[in-house]
């Protein structure tokens, strides 16, 4: 086996898209690399190897989590390591270009590799004078480069030329040297979907077509050109990770709650039923977020950061799975749970949804809530296209009585709750996508604006 195989374990978070790294150092310690705030995986992980993470390196400021290498270094007495040009105002080791960690037989390189945020560094894993891997954070991924534009549209063009200069930098590795990055397929600091995501140099330099652009100015064309929106969450964790987040008890629990005391604070619902739950019935005003793999991205991009949270569930939901997701990007305001039946039994008010099948919409205007992306690609004719995160500030723009649509279901009635609750009557979710359409109907889909 090599030493992926034997002392390399990729944590993966597929709902945003990310990988964290436990890297078995052989003496019964750990170097953890980009860990969630979540540590419940890691933890397992840890534990099964009977190990104790020594360090937690982390290779930028996040924006699409929080960072779990304060609770690490509170935990653990874990060494934290990171760019010293992050200017993080909590313990840690400020690490520079070539700067080197003894890790105990295996050494840590920071290499600077800035472009995805300023601060951004490569940790280069060595045995020896030997190259191991490279955890690349969000510089080279599988098939791409991470986005640039995060620091503000200003600064978008500046730090893509910088992000070019640090993949050419990486791809002077030798090309066996694997390459570890923690974004991948899924998530919107950009990675083209379904790639894999682990990799090597020599693979990257064959396959990544930013690793092929003749010059500077085509690479920028291009990572540029493949940009698309992001959860406005990305916004603000860069800055609350650069303070460091709070540390947590090892198991926060969610109050359940009773209809009078759902009624007695000014919070707001948010719904993690299933969709048909929620369209067969659900407190008026709430707004309708499944609780799945992608909660945590819809939650952080369309709740107000400092709303206090009532989660309104079904019997037998997972609390932990919720409570942690809501954590790690950031919402801590957790007033607690409601169940739906104590909400009915009570006699509370109810709204509901319509949902219809592919062959039920005929007539009727399509809201498409898909991102830009989705929706040029192929959506039903017609379609007037409109991304989920925008919602919110464009309400006056959807059709009256409108099906809204996305993929599945699950983002059209979160959309449709967003509608809901800012006066539209009268709307349908479809119970599909537009594929469902178009094999309903025998009729293509229509591609472009």
């Amino acid at each position: 086996m090599g030493f992926a195989d034997d002392h390399l374990i990729p944590l993966v978070d597929t709902g945003l898209g990310n990988s964290a790294y436990l890297v078995d150092l052989g003496d019964g310690r750990a170097l953890a690399v980009d860990a969630s705030r979540d540590l419940r995986a890691l933890r397992t992980a840890a534990e099964q190897r009977a190990l104790s993470v020594a360090f937690a390196a982390d290779t930028h400021l996040h924006a699409d989590f929080l960072s779990g290498a304060v609770q690490l270094a509170h935990d653990d007495n874990a060494a934290v390591l990171a760019s010293a040009a992050g200017h993080r105002t909590f313990p840690h080791h400020g690490l520079a270009d070539g700067d080197e960690i003894d890790l105990g037989g295996l050494t840590l390189r920071a290499l600077s590799t800035p472009g995805h945020t300023d601060e951004h560094l490569s940790f280069l894993l060595l045995d020896g004078t030997r190259e191991l891997g490279v955890f690349t954070g969000g510089s080279l991924i599988v098939g791409s480069a991470a986005r640039t534009d995060l620091l503000g549209a200003g600064r978008t063009e500046e730090l893509a030329r910088a992000q070019y200069r640090s993949l050419r930098r990486l791809a002077e590795l030798p090309d066996t040297t694997a390459v570890w990055p923690t974004h991948g397929a899924g998530s919107f600091c950009s990675a083209p979907p379904g790639a894999e995501r682990t990799t090597t140099i020599g693979v990257q330099l064959q396959a990544n077509p930013l690793l092929a652009a003749p010059d500077e100015d085509a690479f920028v064309r291009q990572l540029l050109g493949s940009l698309g929106s992001y959860p406005a969450y990305f916004d603000r964790l860069g800055e609350i990770n650069r303070r460091g987040p709070a540390v947590l008890d090892p198991a926060p629990g969610l109050l359940s709650l009773t209809p009078p005391q759902v009624r007695g604070l000014d919070a707001q619902l948010v719904d993690v039923r299933p969709v048909a739950d929620f369209a067969a019935g659900h407190i008026p005003g709430a707004v309708s977020i499944p609780l799945r793999d992608q909660f945590a991205t819809w939650l952080g991009w369309l709740l107000p950061k400092d709303a206090p949270l009532v989660f309104v569930t079904a019997p037998g939901q997972d609390l932990t799975e919720l409570t942690w997701q809501a954590l790690k990007i950031g919402h801590e305001r957790l007033r607690g749970h409601l169940e739906m039946p104590a909400w009915i039994a009570d006699g509370g008010d109810r709204a509901t949804i319509e949902l219809l099948t592919a062959d039920r919409i005929a007539g009727r205007p399509v809201l498409d809530i898909r991102q830009h992306s989705e929706h040029t690609a192929g959506h039903i004719p017609g379609a007037i296209g409109i991304e989920l995160g925008e919602v919110t500030a464009r309400t006056g723009e959807a059709p009256a009585g409108a099906v809204v649509a996305c993929g599945h279901g699950e983002r059209a009635m979160t959309a449709a709750s967003l509608l809901q609750r800012a006066g539209h009557q009268g709307l349908a979710v479809l119970d599909g996508g537009p594929h469902d359409w178009a094999k309903a109907t025998g009729r293509p889909l229509e591609e472009g604006e």
